[in-house]
């Protein structure tokens, strides 16, 4: 096999994976997810903590140090088997909180402190610096091993840009699929299913490898046990104090690596997969490390001396000439590296875009938050492509050191943030100066004793300052800190980092007594499985409805938050898309913002809006110590009066809207006599003139026209009166066929010019988007539209009047949106728009008798559809619903033509 064919296969590896992430992007939009949300989807994705370094480290390190290898294993497969609760926990708490990433968890945790969020973020990103930098290594070196006398050898410096353009794909592919949507509950299925086909991929890889080396090379597992037996070293013998360390380092990374928090707990859809994930994701890596040893073994007896032993996966078939065999295992480990580098990009960038970017531009231009959505993504996308940047630096700058060595590393930076989450789901007393304190002074002592050291004497630290320490001082010296000497500097490490952060999070924590808030966290994070309502932070709110509906659809979008205000009015047995601003209302629209710009920014932005939050104490710390009936009686009591309460307010908005109804029926009832005797009358008068013998003939002809137009002009109102209440009893003959909506607004578009007003009124419409072919009563929809449009020409009180007309396709259904740029229509009107007899204006400026937004509403009723005032637009907006198919139609009388 050629170099070039190597090359090729693995880009048509990638194609395969931007295909399956299509797929499964396509069948999620499609809400086709059975598959997609299976829970054997779900453990494989978890094989993401399976990086290069366990492909092709694990076998390094087993040859270098024996057993110890297990060490990477055993600590997660101890935390899936025997901590299954607190994972389950973690979860909970995570979903319940729509936490983005595990700074946006502990940030939460401790008062949804940004500034805390923010340190957490940038330790993140420098623990998984050296991480990303492993995998470009193991890649590029894994396809210099290709690149051997018979094939066409790399030039120099060529390593350094096959890494170059290995993190430039693998930013594209990160920003393309993972910077889609902002929603945490919009996962990343394109990402999961490609991450699960590289788990399988890995895992075979290392089983047929496995498998030749022990039967094809060692002569079965007797043979290779002899081996093993032989070639063992002193070296080979676990220390039991570092055996131990390394045991929990790997536990805790398995808790605290941004990218395992990604899929553990961001794209789990459902808790029950934990209980399969258990025992299959130990499984899992139980299959992948049964050959390391061999491995190791037959590779240092064959291969000659001196060669890499961290790729012994993959020059073992390449000595033996099975091209194909050392195609999959470099397929295996091309897996390993782009899964992890894909998803802890993906996990760091949202780490960066919500704890730094956005509270940065919302502190710095607070007014121009109108198009914060897009500034979210795009922080995102930059974030991605810095976080593959910075890996590629460490990468040039540490120089070529041992793959477990410099994934250690990142392990024991990410721990850093094991006592804060720890602490923050199990003690209610945590406090955010005691998680800040710990974990800058943890980060802090593994970044001067293990991170800089690692860069090489060509880094920021002097052969020197490692000997001697600074300025002369021994006992800061980075490796025997304290005069602490001759310990492993991994361990080193490890043991003074963690002892700072618990020492001060503990104590600092103890110092202070957490405040409100903290403790309304502390209660909601420790006591997350205790059923009731519990207590509530939000007040009534300042802002209106409206004024939170105009924020939302700047962040979430305008259709995703105006479904959410939707849902959570009918929540509230309300119709609409405007909810009361409750309490429990705000809490929910906290979350949602949570989803998308982290926590402690969602909070920011609502107690903003609504001029600040308020908490009881005393509430909260009763409801804590209540016995377990005098929570559920409090709960039934509080449930019952929220019920009377709603029943109280919907009783007495409907009183209200009775009330102006029948206002509007007996002002209606005037001004129908008035219209009904006005023509009459002229009609009679110039009826008895034109009985005159002797008038002329040019008189007798303008009375008669007079007498007709009026005649017309009954006729025409009473022909609105009949069809209004053929609509409502269902009577109406509907002639349905295929229509293009486009041609239908054209054709109202042309009718209402020949209004007064329509000169003065200009239409902005989106032509692409109008060619949707529908199955309804063209006519009908046209007297709808007509209506919509003329009404626009003759209320909008803009000094440049535009109406906007937008049409988007919605599933099974075509959404047309008529928004104008004028006042709008008051919020104590609204309701009332589509009552017959309702008019806003005087009657010489509506120019009928307020039939027109009635005679709508039964209209599309008839065809299947519905119309709306959409609120929080800028001016007066409807919304047009109206089905694709004839299948929707409620009329049953339908003739189609």
């Amino acid at each position: 096999m050629t170099f070039d064919s190597l090359i090729l296969v693995c880009l048509l590896y990638v194609v395969l994976l931007f295909g399956v992430a299509f797929w499964a992007e396509g069948r999620a939009r499609s809400g086709r997810m059975r598959v997609l949300q299976s829970p054997w989807v779900y453990t494989l994705s978890l094989s993401i903590y399976c990086t290069a370094w366990t492909f092709y480290g694990a076998v390094g390190y087993a040859a270098r140090s024996g057993l110890e290898f297990v060490t990477i294993y055993l600590g997660p497969s101890l935390v899936f088997c025997g901590w299954w609760w607190f994972l389950r926990k973690l979860v909970r708490v995570g979903r319940a909180q729509r936490a983005t990433s595990v700074a946006d968890l502990i940030s939460a945790r401790y008062g949804k402190s940004n500034s805390l969020g923010v340190v957490l973020t940038l330790l993140a990103v420098l623990a998984a610096t050296p991480y990303i930098a492993l995998q470009l290594q193991s890649v590029t070196e894994s396809l210099s091993a290709f690149a051997t006398p018979g094939f066409a050898p790399p030039a120099e410096g060529a390593q350094q840009n096959w890494a170059l353009w290995i993190a430039v794909g693998l930013a594209a592919f990160a920003i393309l699929f993972g910077t889609r949507n902002l929603d945490a509950n919009e996962r990343h299925h394109g990402v999961v299913m490609a991450v699960a086909l590289e788990a399988v991929v890995k895992l075979v890889a290392v089983l047929a490898v496995g498998s030749f080396v022990v039967w094809g090379l060692g002569g079965g597992w007797g043979a290779v046990m002899d081996r093993i037996d032989h070639f063992a070293t002193q070296d080979w013998v676990p220390q039991p104090g570092r055996f131990m360390g390394l045991t929990l380092l790997s536990a805790a990374a398995i808790l605290t690596l941004p990218r395992m928090f990604q899929v553990l707990v961001v794209e789990n859809v459902e808790e029950r997969h934990l209980a399969i994930a258990s025992w299959a994701f130990p499984a899992y890596l139980a299959l992948i490390s049964v050959f390391v040893l061999p491995i190791a073994v037959i590779g240092l007896e064959l291969l000659p001396e001196g060669a890499n032993p961290d790729l012994f996966v993959l020059t073992l078939p390449l000595s033996q000439h099975h091209d194909w065999l050392a195609l999959l295992a470099f397929l295996g480990g091309f897996s390993s590296a782009t899964s992890m580098v894909i998803v802890a990009a993906i996990a760091l960038a949202t780490m960066i875009s919500n704890q730094i970017v956005t509270p940065l531009w919302l502190a710095l231009w607070p007014s121009h938050n109108s198009n914060l959505r897009h500034v979210v993504l795009m922080s995102r996308r930059f974030s991605i492509a810095l976080v593959l940047a910075l890996g590629y630096g460490y990468y040039r700058l540490s120089g070529q050191g041992a793959l477990a060595e410099i994934g250690l590393i990142a392990f024991v930076g990410a721990a850093q943030t094991l006592p804060a989450l720890l602490g923050g789901l199990y003690w209610r007393g945590g406090t955010h100066h005691g998680a800040m304190g710990g974990v800058l002074l943890g980060g802090g002592i593994w970044i001067y004793t293990l991170f800089l050291p690692s860069l090489g004497i060509d880094g920021l630290m002097s052969p020197q300052m490692l000997a001697e320490g600074p300025w002369g001082i021994g006992w800061l010296r980075p490796e025997a800190l304290f005069g602490l000497s001759g310990m492993d500097p991994l361990l080193h490490a490890l043991f003074w980092s963690l002892f700072a952060n618990v020492t001060a999070y503990i104590g600092l924590s103890l110092r202070a007594f957490p405040p409100p808030l903290e403790r309304l966290q502390g209660v909601a994070f420790v006591n997350i499985y205790d059923e009731g309502p519990g207590p509530r932070g939000w007040h009534m709110a300042v802002a209106e409805s409206e004024d939170y509906l105009s924020t939302a659809q700047r962040i979430l979008g305008a259709q995703t938050a105006q479904k959410f205000f939707q849902s959570e009015a009918a929540r509230q047995g309300k119709t609409g898309w405007l909810p009361d601003p409750t309490p429990d209302f705000l809490a929910a629209l906290e979350r949602k913002f949570a989803g998308s710009v982290g926590s402690a920014t969602a909070h920011a932005m609502l107690a903003q809006l609504s001029g600040g939050r308020v908490i009881s104490v005393g509430d909260l710390i009763n409801m804590a110590s209540e016995a377990a009936d005098m929570k559920e009686h409090s709960s039934q009591l509080e449930a019952k009066s929220e019920e009377l309460a709603q029943v109280a307010r919907q009783l007495r908005l409907a009183n209200e809207k009775l009330t102006q109804i029948s206002v509007q029926k007996d002002a209606f009832l005037g001004q129908i006599s008035h219209e009904l005797r006005t023509p009459m009358t002229s009609i009679r008068a110039f009826s008895e003139i034109l009985m005159e013998p002797d008038l002329p003939d040019e008189m007798r002809q303008s009375y008669a026209k007079i007498i007709l137009e009026e005649a017309r002009r009954l006729t025409r109102l009473l022909d609105d009166l009949l069809d209004l209440s053929v609509l409502e009893h269902r009577k109406v003959q509907l002639h349905i066929g295929l229509s293009n909506l486009h041609e239908l607004l054209n054709r109202a578009v042309q009718s209402a010019a020949h209004s007064g007003n329509a000169a003065q009124c200009r239409i902005e419409r989106d032509f692409p988007n109008e060619h949707v072919a529908l199955f309804t009563d063209g006519d009908r929809l046209v007297q709808v539209f007509i209506n919509l449009i003329t009404n626009a020409q003759k209320y909008c009180d803009a000094e440049k009047p535009v109406l906007r007309i937008e049409v988007q396709r919605q599933d099974d259904q075509a959404q047309i949106d008529f928004v104008d740029n004028g006042a709008g229509i008051p919020k104590s009107a609204q309701d009332l728009i589509f009552e017959k007899f309702s008019r806003l204006t005087d009657m010489s400026r509506a120019g009928g008798a307020g039939l027109g937004l009635a005679i709508c509403r039964e209209i599309l009723t008839n065809l299947g559809g519905r119309i709306d005032y959409l609120p929080g637009q800028g001016g007066a907006a409807f919304r047009v619903l109206i089905p694709l198919r004839r299948g929707k139609m409620v009329h049953e009388g339908a003739e189609e033509t």
